[in-house]
């Protein structure tokens, strides 16, 4: 029997193309055996029709904020207390915007403000409102109030741009549901503590076309991500450019550049989080001055000389400001690993770090397995090899259980 059987789920469907997805999730959770009830915005009401929701979900569909009807039983109040979890589906910017600001200014709004059920956004608009800092504030806002997310995802969107922004497919939302409903019997010994991790590369531009970088997958802090998320944390997973599936309830902004990822980290860290993981393999140096033109062959010459400078150490930098009550980096070493990474350790102020040794093919770079040894300033620990989801999971366990110790 699904996790989800006899589950009452309200699903707010704001205005976006996107909202025609949300007649194939009702499809899909119902068929799981929830109990589908709909609210639409007035947007919502330009994409989709109140008559096939109904027809879809089984039960009248709400709009309106003072229905008499309804409102004769304080109908608004009861749906915000009858449901079990609140997806919204698509969640468009403005509705992030007034949710974050406490707004109850139509039904939707209201039922989230008024609702002790977990709230579930899958966010769906266009890149550049997705990117735009307002919208990145709202959404960590958010997430350091324990609203839940997934995605958005990216791709060529219905305005012809390309990038992040598209709403996750719904068999990716009914599967998230699912979990969600799962991990509830789970250990959450990590509610309201909120977690910021950094994965994959930093890609460094040389002129519009060229870059330096590396070859992180990404695999670790994805994993770390979803299983502290797992445990209950708020997790924001601040990205370099990978082809990896955001974890489910997992916030994520997607970054390209060490400064990029830097400001990103300063920005959700402005209230101090709770634990910094930097797993990400940040470049060393960048261009001194990108080229705002593609670079040409010089005839004359075989060689071409770059002019680098540092990049900004973001776990250093992080640590000096105190922006997390732990802060965990990682040692990615071909030589001499555990000198390296004491020294690291020390040199940055860091309460604990990670070291592997990316010379190994088994566990290096773009592996699926890993193997590491945690470093504090009085302990050290080696956990065997395993496969990185679930060496993430011991990673997490360990965080958790010496957090109040080490930090």
């Amino acid at each position: 029997m699904s996790s989800i059987h006899q589950k009452r789920i309200l699903l707010g469907i704001t205005g976006g193309i996107a909202a025609y997805k949300s007649i194939e999730l009702i499809r899909l959770l119902s068929k799981a055996g929830a109990d589908v009830q709909v609210v639409l915005t007035e947007g919502a009401k330009a994409f989709v029709t109140e008559m096939t929701l109904q027809a879809v979900s089984g039960n009248p569909v709400r709009s309106t904020l003072l229905d008499p009807n309804a409102e004769a039983g304080m109908g608004h109040i009861e749906l915000a207390k009858w449901a079990d979890l609140i997806i919204i589906a698509p969640a468009s910017a403005d509705f992030m915007a007034r949710y974050a600001q406490g707004m109850a200014n139509d039904l939707l709004t209201t039922l989230c403000l008024a609702t002790q059920a977990p709230v579930l956004l899958a966010p769906a608009m266009n890149q550049a409102m997705w990117r735009h800092p307002a919208t990145q504030a709202n959404a960590s806002l958010l997430a350091e109030r324990g609203v839940l997310s997934i995605g958005p995802a990216e791709g060529t969107q219905a305005c012809g741009d390309i990038g992040p922004g598209r709403m996750s497919e719904p068999q990716d939302i009914a599967q998230a549901v699912i979990s969600h409903f799962e991990n509830t019997n789970m250990l959450q010994d990590l509610a309201g503590q909120h977690w910021v991790i950094t994965a994959g590369p930093t890609m460094e531009a040389i002129d519009p076309v060229r870059y330096i970088s590396n070859h992180s997958s990404g695999k670790m802090g994805y994993a770390l991500a979803a299983a502290a998320q797992a445990r209950g944390a708020n997790v924001t997973l601040i990205s370099g450019p990978v082809k990896i599936s955001v974890p489910n309830d997992v916030h994520i902004i997607p970054v390209k550049s060490a400064d990029e990822m830097l400001a990103a980290c300063e920005t959700v860290m402005t209230l101090q989080a709770d634990v910094f993981i930097g797993a990400a393999a940040v470049a060393d140096f960048k261009m001194k001055a990108a080229c705002d033109q593609k670079m040409k062959k010089q005839t004359n010459s075989d060689e071409l000389t770059l002019t680098l400078v540092k990049n900004p150490d973001i776990i250093a930098t992080l640590a000096s400001k105190q922006l997390a009550r732990c802060i965990i980096g990682f040692a990615a070493e071909t030589q001499n690993v555990m000198d390296y990474a004491k020294d690291k350790l020390a040199r940055k102020g860091l309460d604990m770090i990670i070291a592997n040794d990316v010379s190994r093919t088994d566990i290096g770079f773009n592996s699926d397995e890993n193997q590491v040894t945690v470093i504090t300033k009085d302990t050290t620990w080696q956990p065997e090899k395993a496969a990185k989801a679930d060496l993430a999971v011991s990673l997490v366990d360990y965080i958790g259980s010496h957090y109040h110790k080490t930090c």
